[in-house]
């Protein structure tokens, strides 16, 4: 299809032009290299700093300390990098800012697999992080200008499954390796891969049209005057308001999501249920978690989607949140043992189908030439406080329960809850239309 022509509103699969399905098929294995990339140091940090470190066992509290600041590191570099890499995909366009996101993970996470030290694997982690923090804000921009505003919700829903499904595939992964008696570290050298998806989408993925129209004719949605709206811009008029609220909600959802995604494994690990087992039987049950974690989530992305369709994003944004909150609390409101804990874990998954209506509802709350920009800065951001978070619990680890400070963790996503209901909408903000509804 030439760019330069609008895409039709498809009301069906086969009315999708060529150049809507290879810019979905695009931002989706962005996603789901996103998801693997991320996913193989959670599964490997423990052994692997240990090793570094030279430490005896992952009780040392000196392991448990720099397992911590890689993670915090590489939040912050997700968080930095979804406002660069988002800042480049509004100057440079989506398609090429895209492909550049991709490089980067894919080229830092294989370098991984080359550190000597923890503070090298860290730098390595963070810079891989600017790449995967980028690609979310350009992707989601992307797929937002191209496909029909209707489906949007279902966009959504598949783009957040192509991360679900990318974990589950790290986890393949490790299990192969593991299985071959491969070093645990070796695992990163598979994040190459996604490299070479950056040659198609140069070659096969074109800018979107209205980018391009925004670059020609100026931003008349802007509201600064200017062809080319600067950061500065997302703190100015009307849009400030939006674009302060959308950080606070992001910061404080996202806080209690990754204090969650990342603690639950420690805590539900040393749970004294479990300690008659073996490190074998342990480890499985481990690994359980995140298959049950990932397996529901992907539901809960389609039931987001739907409600998202007939409710709107606001609302399902504001229940998701109170749901999640409700769960989570009551799962670590007193302790458990492992085999009651199950059901929970299954109801805190499909509660996570709540963050996939991020990446269709934020970015048309910005104008064009502030889309990728503002997106990535105001969903980024939340992994600012989410490394801090992870910093104070690697300081307070060995003398703090983790189903306590996961119980505390819970009452930011009830904050999250409150301050998502005065958001706008959202629906229809991007290609508006007389008759849009």
């Amino acid at each position: 299809m030439n760019p330069s022509a609008a895409p039709r509103e498809a009301t069906r699969l086969g009315e999708l032009t060529s150049y809507q399905w290879r810019s979905g098929i695009a931002a989706w294995l962005g996603w789901l290299f996103d998801g693997m990339e991320l996913h193989l140091y959670t599964l490997v940090a423990t052994p692997l700093v240990i090793h570094l470190l030279a430490a005896t066992s992952a009780a040392d509290p000196a392991v448990k300390e720099k397992t911590a600041y890689i993670q915090a590191a590489f939040l912050v570099g997700w968080a930095v990098g979804g406002a660069f890499f988002g800042r480049l995909g509004d100057l440079l366009g989506r398609s090429r800012a895209l492909a550049l996101t991709v490089l980067t993970y894919a080229l830092c996470t294989g370098l991984c697999a080359a550190s000597q030290t923890w503070w090298q694997l860290m730098i390595f982690r963070f810079v891989a992080a600017l790449g995967i923090g980028g690609e979310w804000a350009v992707g989601a921009s992307l797929l937002a200008e191209t496909w029909p505003r209707q489906w949007r919700p279902w966009l959504a829903a598949v783009l957040q499954s192509g991360v679900n499904v990318g974990i589950l595939t790290a986890s393949g992964i490790y299990f192969i390796f593991a299985s071959v008696g491969l070093p645990s570290r070796s695992v990163f050298l598979v994040g190459v891969l996604p490299a070479l998806l950056v040659l198609w989408i140069r070659r096969s993925v074109p800018e979107s049209v209205e980018w391009h129209a925004a670059r020609i004719h100026g931003d008349s949605t802007a509201g600064t005057g200017r062809a080319l709206p600067g950061i500065a811009d997302l703190f100015r008029g009307d849009i400030r308001r939006t674009t302060l609220l959308t950080m606070l909600v992001c910061s404080l959802s996202l806080s209690a999501h990754w204090a969650f995604m990342f603690w639950c494994p420690q805590q539900f690990r040393n749970l004294p249920s479990l300690r008659a087992f073996g490190e074998q039987t342990i480890g499985q049950r481990v690994s359980m978690v995140f298959m049950v974690l990932m397996l529901t989530s992907i539901l809960g992305n389609f039931l987001a989607a739907l409600a998202a369709r007939h409710f709107g994003y606001r609302r399902v944004i504001v229940v998701g949140c109170l749901i999640y909150f409700g769960f989570m609390f009551t799962c670590y409101a007193v302790p458990r043992n492992h085999g009651s804990m199950w059901l929970f874990l299954a109801a805190i998954g499909t509660c996570q189908g709540l963050f996939a209506l991020f990446t269709m509802y934020l970015p048309p709350l910005f104008p064009t030439l502030l889309r990728t920009t503002g997106a990535g800065f105001c969903y980024n951001i939340g992994r600012l406080a989410a490394a801090a978070a992870s910093v104070v619990f690697g300081w307070l680890a060995p003398v703090v329960d983790f189903r306590v400070a996961l119980l505390a963790s819970s009452l930011l996503a009830l904050a999250a809850a409150g301050f998502s209901w005065w958001l706008p909408e959202g629906e229809g903000l991007l290609h508006p239309t007389p008759n849009a509804t």
